[in-house]
C-alpha cells in the first residue's frame, strides 16, 4: 500500500489535527488520515487511498478486485507510486521515483469539515494517451477546487499494455469471453468507491461529475456509453477527447476486439511466451519494464500516420463497452447526464514530434494512405505546396479534424437524450515564450480549470488569473448543479445543432458560432462514409 499503517486511536489523530494532521476518517475497509493544509478554509487532503487490490502476479489483467481491509489507520499524506509507462512519454513534472504496478490509489481534497456536508464530488481523469501520466501532476493539485466547495478526487488507473491489453487467453480465462479494457474498469471500481465512501469527506454521492482531458476526455465519453457505469456519476466533462472518428466497433483496425486479441496474441509471441505450456502465467511472470519494452506502446493520432508500435486504449469488447460507440450515442443508450465538452485552438502541434513526415510528397502520401477518396477534400482545406507549410499544415489537420470537429460530433451526438450540453473553445495562449510557439496547446486549459496557474514556469498576468476564476467557477458551478452559467460571469449558452454555438475562452470571453464549420462538416462527411464502407 501506498500509504503507511499507524495503530494510533481515533483520539489521537483529533489531537494531532492543529498540528497538521486530519482526524481519522472511516472508511469500508478502515480508517485513514491526511494532513490539514491551508487556512480559512482549511482544506483536508488525503493522498495514495488504496481503492482496489494491487493489479501483481496473478492479478495482472483482471478486473480491479477489492482492497484486504486493514486494522488501525492509514496514513494517507503521499501519492501512490505512478502506474508503468513508457519512459519516452513520461510527463516531466510527475515523480518517476515511485513506479509499480500496485499503482491503484486515489486522492481527495475536501474543506468539509464532517461527513454531513453533502458538497458536489468531481472525480478527475488524466490524460496521456492511455499510456501514460498520473494523478499525481502538480497541475492537478484539488486544494483550488476545493475552496470553492467541491470535493475533488483524483486516480491513477492502469496504462498501456497493463490497462488494456487482450489476447484470446484472457479472454477465456474472465469468465465473460472479453480482456482488455482494465483501465476502464479500474476507473469504474474508483467511481464506486466514491459512491461507498464519499460522505465520510462530506461528498454528496449523488452529485458526481467526472471529469478529464485528452485520454482522460475519451475515458469520460466510453464511460457514458458503458452499463457498467450507469449510476455511478450523474454530469461529465470532456476537455480534448472523444471516442469519435474511425475507432470503436468490434471488427475494427484499432481498438476492436478482435484486432486487438490478435495484437495481443502477436505481442506475446515476440515476447516469448506463445508456445510456454501456460502462455498466461509465462506473460504474468514478466517484469513490467520487460513488457513495456516488448510491447512499444504509441499514441497513434491517424491511422497510417506517426509512430509505428501498438496501441492501447479501450476497447469496444462487448461488455465494459457493449456495442459501436457512434451507435449506442445516435440511439440514446448512453448515460443521460448533462456534458461539458471543448478543445483548444491549437491542438495539434505538440503531437508533430510523432509524425515523421518532412516533406510536401511524404505529407501528399500520408494524407492519401489515411483518407483516401477524401485526400484531395483534405488537402484542400489542409494545403502544403513546400516543405515549410508542413507543420502548419499537419498542426491544423490534428486539430480540426482530430479534435475540434469530434467535439462537435459528441456535442450533436447528445441530441438523442434529454441532457443539456455546453461547447466550449480555449484560446488563451500561455504566457511568455511557451505561448509563442505553441499557442493555446493541447492541455493548456488544465492550470485554468483547477486554478493552478501559480504551478507554471511563467508567472500569470492578471487577465489569465481572472480567467482561471472564471472558468474555475463555470466547472464548480456545473457539478453543483448541471449547468455552468451563475450569477455575473458570461452567459454560456446550450448547445443544439441548429444554432452551433459555443464560449469562446481567451482574452475575452464571448460566444462564437460555427467553430471550424468547414473541417466539422468534412469530418462528419469522412466519418460517416466510413461507417458505411467499413
Amino acid at each position: 500500500m501506498a500509504c503507511s499503517i499507524s495503530a494510533f486511536s481515533v483520539l489521537q489523530s483529533a489531537r494531532a489535527e492543529s498540528a497538521g494532521t486530519t482526524k481519522a476518517v472511516q472508511l469500508d475497509t478502515g480508517k485513514i488520515s491526511g494532513l490539514i493544509i491551508g487556512q480559512d478554509p482549511e482544506i483536508r487532503v488525503f493522498k495514495g487511498i488504496p481503492y482496489a487490490a494491487p493489479p501483481v502476479g496473478d492479478l495482472r489483467w483482471r478486473p480491479p478486485q477489492a482492497v484486504k481491509p486493514w486494522e488501525g489507520v492509514l496514513q494517507c499524506n503521499t501519492f501512490g507510486p505512478v502506474c508503468p509507462q513508457p519512459s519516452r512519454t513520461r510527463i516531466i513534472q510527475i515523480n518517476f521515483d515511485k513506479i509499480s504496478e500496485d499503482c491503484l490509489y486515489l486522492n481527495v481534497w475536501t474543506k468539509a469539515r464532517n461527513n454531513q456536508a453533502r458538497l458536489p464530488v468531481m472525480v478527475w481523469i488524466h490524460g496521456g494517451g492511455n499510456i501514460s501520466g498520473a494523478a499525481s501532476q502538480p497541475y492537478y493539485d484539488g486544494e483550488a477546487l476545493a475552496r470553492q466547495g467541491v470535493v475533488l478526487v483524483s486516480l491513477n488507473y492502469r496504462l498501456g499494455p497493463f490497462g488494456f491489453f487482450a489476447h484470446p487467453l484472457l479472454s477465456k480465462e474472465s469468465g465473460r469471453d472479453v480482456s482488455g479494457n482494465y483501465g476502464l474498469l479500474d476507473q469504474i471500481a474508483a467511481l464506486k468507491w466514491v459512491q461507498k465512501n464519499i460522505r465520510a469527506f462530506g461528498g454528496d454521492p449523488k452529485r458526481v461529475t467526472i471529469f478529464g482531458e485528452s485520454a482522460g476526455g475519451l475515458n469520460v465519453c466510453c464511460l457514458m456509453a458503458s452499463p457498467s457505469a450507469k449510476g455511478l456519476f450523474h454530469r461529465a466533462i470532456a476537455e480534448s477527447g472523444h471516442a469519435f472518428g474511425k475507432t470503436r466497433h468490434l471488427k475494427q483496425t484499432w481498438f476492436g476486439r478482435e484486432p486487438m486479441e490478435k495484437q495481443g496474441e502477436r505481442i506475446a509471441q515476440e515476447l516469448g511466451c506463445a508456445d510456454k505450456p501456460d502462455p498466461l502465467a509465462a506473460l504474468r511472470a514478466l517484469s513490467a519494464d520487460r513488457i513495456l519494452e516488448g510491447t512499444k506502446p504509441v499514441l497513434g493520432l491517424i491511422e497510417g500516420i506517426g509512430e509505428k508500435g501498438n496501441r492501447f486504449g479501450p476497447i469496444t469488447d462487448g461488455w465494459v463497452i457493449p456495442e459501436d460507440i457512434f451507435t449506442i450515442y445516435k440511439q440514446g443508450k448512453q448515460l443521460n447526464v448533462p456534458l461539458i465538452v471543448g478543445t483548444n485552438a491549437n491542438e495539434g502541434i505538440i503531437f508533430l514530434p510523432m509524425i515523421p513526415i518532412k516533406t510536401a510528397e511524404e505529407y501528399r502520401m500520408g494524407i492519401t494512405a489515411a483518407y483516401g477518396r477524401f485526400a484531395e477534400d483534405v488537402l484542400a482545406l489542409f494545403p502544403v505546396s513546400k516543405d515549410t507549410d508542413i507543420r502548419k499544415a499537419l498542426s491544423n489537420l490534428l486539430g480540426d479534424l482530430g479534435f475540434i470537429a469530434g467535439a462537435r460530433y459528441f456535442s450533436r451526438s447528445m441530441g438523442s437524450v434529454s441532457s443539456k450540453v455546453y461547447l466550449y473553445h480555449f484560446t488563451m495562449k500561455p504566457q511568455g515564450p511557451l505561448g509563442e510557439a505553441l499557442g493555446a496547446f493541447h492541455g493548456s486549459e488544465i492550470p485554468y480549470v483547477f486554478d493552478n496557474l501559480d504551478k507554471g514556469a511563467f508567472p500569470p498576468d492578471e487577465i489569465r488569473l481572472s480567467l482561471a476564476k472564471l472558468i474555475n467557477g463555470y466547472w464548480v458551478q456545473f457539478a453543483k448543479t448541471g449547468n455552468p452559467n451563475r450569477k455575473g460571469a458570461p452567459f454560456w449558452p446550450v448547445y443544439d445543432a441548429g444554432s452551433d454555438q459555443h464560449l469562446e475562452f481567451g482574452e475575452t470571453v464571448k460566444v462564437g458560432t460555427g467553430l471550424r464549420q468547414t473541417a466539422g462538416d468534412l469530418h462528419d462527411k469522412i466519418f460517416t462514409d466510413w461507417r458505411k464502407n467499413r
